[in-house]
């Protein structure tokens, strides 16, 4: 057998094809396919250059359960303290939840669907355990602690009716903290815990072990519990994002956390050189002393001692100080030296760091300097495209629409709603995007709903409006505008797009031009 491929032949093979040439072949044929299948990736090379790589095959709830508590540690810090990590935090809420995803109940009864929506609007109010702030309140916190902690605890309270409730439902937020993550059993048992997560036998979630108080809270340690309490996963609404086949969740910005710590680093110390070089003016020196012979013991470069103007050893720099030495005889000027390439290089990193948080540049570094139309566009649509997939995807399964099965639950059970009534006919409406260019998009819109390829009820809801309060209110508006004998050209029945009246219309000069409405 001759060398083939690349691959030589070794001593078994030698051995192999004096003795059993036809297994020879197939063993000789295995070693080639498999070092072309190995070859196939770089990445899966071993050798010098990926001799630091190190990784480990772990599933996702593995490393998190390593690794999560500091991850989640450090981004906190990482948020207070630095403002490019708070800004790209505060931009994925605006973006991702803004004024709040709003429902709009969808049952086929006008009727019906008016009765659940005040009802909604009626808990959404008040539902807050803390009392803080409404539902679209706690859906943006309920976010932020997604991208700044990796996950969020929504729990089912209920509280009497009262002070004009009429469904006692109430929303607890806690942070992924309360769950207990020492909470493990793998005993052979049909339940199971992992990470403070229980599952039944077949892998499904039953319930959640959580602290009563924060591990973390200020009480007193003699009041605190530190005992986790079982809580039903029907009573829970978890809310995190999966990038894996995983159960907890991590921060958003993990990817950017290293870079963003060493440009935090890297910045205050280069703030920190260029304060010390520019407050020092001048040395005062003698001929024989070389300005780059300061010892840390304040001595030039003859052993002679330095002061300041009062005769003080230098021990610290100060603003305009000039140091003096033994015996001066000239003086010397400090010329502190200038860095080059400072903005390019710190831009760079900055990029790097908005693509961790997945976040555009410009929006987490207010820098538009380097942008224009297109660029802002075309950075937008594939930010918009991430943030609609978070929204459906996550977002509204995940918490939206069980708060949603909870409140219909409720009043149900108060006898406000049908029992027979299905909580999944819910529409949900995220924020819209604000328009880089309006004219341009509603003229879009109208050719769309014109050719058929949309409808107007779905352009008024991709902009976070109601469909029937719209039309209710265009209604009401007509009307009033045609008892008052009152015509304006933004209105498409009496005047068409160019400005001109529509043909058969009949005339309103009798019908009220005094101003008084007709019922």
């Amino acid at each position: 057998m001759a060398k083939t491929e690349g691959v030589p032949l070794d001593l078994i093979d030698k051995i192999l094809a004096g003795l059993a040439p036809a297994r020879a072949v197939r063993r000789y044929t295995a070693r080639v396919a498999l070092a072309h299948l190995t070859r196939a990736y770089d990445a899966g090379a071993k050798g010098r250059g990926t001799s630091g790589w190190v990784t480990r095959g772990q599933s996702a709830d593995a490393e998190i359960h390593a690794a999560g508590g500091i991850l989640r540690d450090r981004m906190r810090d990482l948020v207070r303290n630095d403002p490019l990590a708070a800004q790209a935090v505060q931009v994925l809420v605006n973006n991702i939840i803004g004024p709040g995803i709003r429902p709009r109940a969808k049952t086929g009864n006008k009727s019906m669907n008016r009765k659940i929506d005040q009802l909604f609007s009626e808990f959404c109010r008040t539902c807050d355990w803390h009392g803080h702030t409404d539902f679209y309140g706690l859906q943006a916190l309920a976010v932020r602690e997604m991208v700044e902690g990796g996950e969020c605890l929504a729990i089912q309270r209920f509280q009497p009716r009262g002070n004009g409730r009429q469904v006692p439902l109430r929303i607890e937020l806690r942070e992924g903290d309360h769950l207990d993550d020492a909470k493990m059993s793998t005993g052979s048992g049909a339940a199971r815990v992992s990470q403070g997560i229980e599952y039944d036998e077949s892998g499904a979630k039953t319930a959640f072990w959580m602290f009563p108080d924060h591990p973390g809270g200020v009480s007193n340690m003699f009041s605190r519990r530190f005992t986790s309490e079982r809580m039903p996963a029907d009573r829970v609404a978890h809310l995190f994002e999966r990038q894996r086949v995983q159960n907890r969740g991590v921060p958003w910005g993990v990817a950017a956390m290293r870079g963003l710590r060493d440009f935090g680093d890297w910045h205050r110390s280069e703030l920190v050189r260029k304060k010390t070089e520019a407050a020092l003016v001048a040395f005062v020196i003698g001929d024989d002393f070389e300005a780059g012979g300061i010892a840390p013991s304040q001595t030039d470069a003859h052993g002679n001692k330095v002061t300041d103007a009062n005769g003080n050893p230098i021990e610290a720099f100060q603003p305009g100080m000039v140091a003096y030495a033994n015996g001066a005889t000239d003086v010397k000027f400090n010329n502190p030296s200038a860095s080059g390439g400072i903005y390019e290089w710190s831009r760079t990193q900055m990029m790097i760091i908005a693509a961790g948080f997945r976040v555009p540049y410009a929006l987490m570094s207010g820098d538009f300097s380097n942008s224009n139309f297109s660029s802002n566009r075309a950075g937008l649509n594939e930010f918009r495209r991430m943030v609609d997939q978070m929204q459906w995807q996550t977002v509204i399964p995940m918490f939206c629409q069980p708060v949603w099965d909870w409140f219909i639950a409720a009043a149900q059970l108060q006898g406000q709603l049908p029992i027979d009534l299905d909580s999944g006919d819910v529409e949900w409406a995220p924020p819209r995007f604000e328009s880089v260019n309006p004219k341009q998009d509603v003229e879009a819109d109208a050719a769309e709903v014109r050719a058929g390829f949309a409808t107007r009820s779905q352009k008024i809801a991709a902009r976070g409006y109601d469909p029937e309060e719209i039309m209710e209110e265009w209604q009401a508006d007509a009307k009033d505008a045609d008892d008052r004998a009152l015509v304006f050209d933004t209105d498409p029945r009496r005047v068409a797009k160019a400005g001109s009246a529509q043909p058969d219309v009949p005339d309103l000069s009798s019908a009220g031009a005094t101003g008084d409405k007709t019922e």
